[in-house]
């Protein structure tokens, strides 16, 4: 009684998630009227004009009711669920005596919290998680099911689910299992639907061990899958076009709202053009001794002194490539400063992976680009690509970069005139991959082809340094030796 007439309504506004914007869309509601949420647990997922991101809630309670449906676009600031807590911002909690000693621990309570992206951890709470009431339906996030095809790894993840021989199921039908928000972005990068993981945490919370135990199984038939994926140049983050609603019968147009990533794209694009005046400049190149080095290295690593595991493909001894040429030509890494008219020469390079998303072109970037080893670059490549395909990409790994490449030969395109990404100098679009008749050795044999495109800020690199610099890409990936003498 004393709990009922102590307890408040506590409202969560929309934050400023993506550093200065002033709106977000609602994407995916995890919760519902009814359902008990816990300090920090994730309730839905919005997405501002930079990338999509999970929303922790910062209290415990009950919730009473969505201010808005999925799919509306929300300003900063306004209220967008509320939730009934007890007098002490604690839900709650005649019928859990494992929560008692809890609270009379004497524990340092909570301290103050931000909203942060998904995999990104919060701060530590005292309360515990209790099981929350099941909806009557709740769907998966559509990410899922992007993110299942996009892995190719759905079919293989159902054998992970013990369902015959767990004494209870992971989760009651239609409930969202119980996870911190990392332990969902893990389960994501490993393709584990964690529906069909047994928790094994306080309380029913699915941990980190669970989602590995669940992945395990599922690892092995998945090897030999691996070399049937024969694409001469990965795309950095390929993934299927947004869905569209189909057309009625008859309809001679759709109309598709503009907004989020793709509003945020097309404003930075036409900016782009219209601000920075481009030059584009065209090389094609035989790159039959750079592919054979990719075949080298993955069959030997060993030989070459690389980790086992390490993923070798042709975009990863391009972007060295360009790195290298950096180096030769460093005041090509550079941006124009028009407040103060003044030309600013980095020594450092964030490198820019255009990757195609379900929400649009975005263009992440690896932050010291140019200190990285060969491994390291492969890693931060990994994880860039992973990010992208989930949608997960935070607005940090998204500003700062200085050059860009594009890969444009996924789709089977020769070659392009990329726009620049605002506020950087260069970007460098790399062609298909295929054989070709080509003059090698005074004889006209099969090889190896492509053709790189250079668009650059005529304000910051004349004609003479990016030719200069196009033509060190060029010479590297045909003699990819000069990775080391010219290092």
């Amino acid at each position: 009684m004393t709990s009922m007439t102590q307890s408040q309504l506590r409202e969560f506004k929309m934050p400023d998630v993506g550093e200065g914007l002033t709106e977000a869309e609602i994407l995916k509601w995890y919760v519902q009227p009814g359902d008990e949420v816990t300090d920090g647990q994730a309730v839905c997922e919005v997405e501002t004009a930079k990338a999509a991101v999970e929303l922790p809630i910062p209290f415990t309670g009950v919730v009473r009711e969505l201010r808005y449906a999925e799919g509306t676009t929300v300003d900063v600031g306004q209220v967008i669920i509320a939730v009934e807590v007890g007098g002490s911002g604690e839900a709650p909690a005649p019928e859990a005596p494992a929560a008692q000693p809890a609270a009379e621990s004497g524990e340092e309570a909570p301290k103050g919290r931000q909203p942060v992206l998904v995999g990104y951890g919060v701060a530590e709470s005292s309360t515990k998680r209790r099981p929350r009431k099941a909806p009557a339906s709740r769907p998966e996030p559509a990410a899922a099911a992007v993110q299942a095809e996009l892995n190719g790894s759905a079919a293989p993840a159902a054998p992970a689910a013990p369902a015959p021989v767990v004494p209870a199921p992971a989760a009651p039908a239609g409930a969202r299992p119980l996870a911190k928000p990392p332990v969902r972005k893990l389960a994501k990068d490993l393709g584990v639907d964690l529906a069909t993981v047994t928790p094994t945490g306080p309380d029913g919370i699915i941990t980190r061990e669970d989602v590995h135990a669940a992945a395990a199984p599922a690892a092995a038939p998945q090897a030999p899958a691996a070399p049937a994926a024969p694409a001469p140049v990965p795309a950095p983050a390929q993934a299927p076009a947004a869905p569209v609603a189909a057309p009625a019968p008859g309809a001679r147009e759709t109309r598709i709202p503009v907004k989020g990533v793709r509003k945020m794209t097309a404003q930075a694009m036409v900016g782009s053009a219209f601000t920075a005046p481009h030059v584009t400049e065209f090389v094609t190149v035989d790159v039959t001794r750079t592919m054979r080095l990719v075949e080298e290295l993955k069959a030997n690593p060993d030989e070459y002194g690389l980790p086992a595991g390490m993923r070798v493909n042709p975009l990863l001894l391009i972007a060295k490539a360009v790195l290298v040429a950096i180096r030769r030509n460093p005041d090509v890494n550079a941006a124009w400063d028009e407040a103060n008219q003044e030309i600013v020469l980095k020594h450092y390079v964030n490198l820019g992976i255009a990757a195609a998303t379900p929400r649009g072109l975005i263009v992440p970037n690896i932050k010291d680009a140019h200190d990285k080893t060969l491994p390291e670059l492969s890693a931060s490549l990994a994880e860039l690509v992973s990010t992208a395909r989930e949608g997960k990409t935070s607005p940090g790994d998204m500003q700062g970069g200085t050059i860009t490449i594009t890969n444009v030969g996924v789709f089977g395109v020769d070659t392009g005139t990329p726009i620049l990404n605002p506020g950087e100098s260069a970007i460098l679009a790399l062609g298909a991959i295929k054989l070709q008749p080509w003059v090698h050795k005074g004889k006209v044999k099969p090889r190896q082809v492509t053709t790189l495109a250079l668009s650059f800020d005529h304000r910051l690199i004349d004609g003479e340094l990016g030719s200069k610099f196009l033509a060190d890409i060029a010479s590297i990936l045909e003699q990819p030796k000069r990775l080391i003498t010219w290092n």
